[in-house]
């Protein structure tokens, strides 16, 4: 599990404007109904950047929806999807889920579909020429790299936060067999402590972005650990507020 029902998405730099929010349900091509909640700038800043938020394994629980008003906040709309419309249908994703045997289901075929409803909803509301980035966090960041091998979404790019490299999803391979096939730009954010992402699998991210041709940076913040990125860590205030900077300017 990434984070619990206390974190926090930390506040990003900058002047910090107000934002709206509603709870949607959208569907997918093969029909599937989903939970997705987007949060909307009250001011218009005059860009087109908008993302899709990949939650961790717990999917759509309160630390996304709070960071789709941050991002909102800073002029960027934001929609947080989740993952077990088809195996759980639209209920909360508290502590009493439990998430594993719907992870267990996931599919890189059907998320892709799932992906693509968010997709085209924010088109439809931002227009067809709005930048859409993606950014994952854990699973999600995985997911992130791997839906960034498809090059029918047209995506800005991609930010992935502590990504897995080695789960093989549905016997598809991980993101590390994929990462060659990447056709977007990459900002990976990891933290050098921790335990679950060995420094040599970011390495080895790094060098097969390399091969695929992509710009790409990836930042280890050392002594970091997983979930790094949560209000309530203050000894990682300072990786908080740089990866937060750097999300921003990979956007802007």
């Amino acid at each position: 599990m990434c984070y619990d029902n206390e974190a926090q998405p930390p506040v990003p730099p900058g002047a910090i404007g107000s934002a709206h929010s509603e709870e949607v349900v959208l569907t997918a091509a093969d029909g599937n109904r989903f939970a997705a909640y987007v949060a909307y700038p009250d001011q218009p800043s005059g860009s087109t950047a908008q993302i899709i938020i990949y939650p961790d394994v717990r999917g759509l629980f309160q630390f996304y929806k709070d960071l789709a008003l941050r991002f909102a906040e800073v002029g960027v709309t934001a929609l947080a999807l989740d993952y077990f419309g088809r195996t759980a249908g639209l209920g909360e994703r508290d502590e009493a889920l439990d998430f594993w045997p719907h992870v267990q289901q996931l599919s890189l075929e059907s998320f892709t579909l799932d992906v693509k409803a968010a997709q085209t909803y924010l088109q439809e509301k931002g227009g067809k020429d709005s930048a859409i980035f993606v950014v994952g966090f854990c699973m999600g960041g995985s997911f992130a790299l791997l839906t960034g091998t498809n090059p029918d979404f047209g995506f800005a790019g991609l930010i992935a936060f502590y990504a897995g490299m080695s789960r093989n999803f549905g016997g598809n391979g991980t993101v590390l067999d994929h990462a060659e096939k990447v056709v977007y730009p990459v900002l990976g954010l990891f933290g050098g402590a921790d335990q679950g992402i060995p420094q040599s699998d970011v390495q080895q991210l790094d060098e097969k972005l390399d091969v695929a041709g992509v710009p790409h940076t990836i930042v280890v913040y050392p002594g970091a650990t997983h979930s790094f990125f949560d209000r309530r860590a203050t000894e990682f205030a300072e990786a908080s507020a740089d990866a937060w900077q750097r999300v921003l300017d990979f956007i802007r």
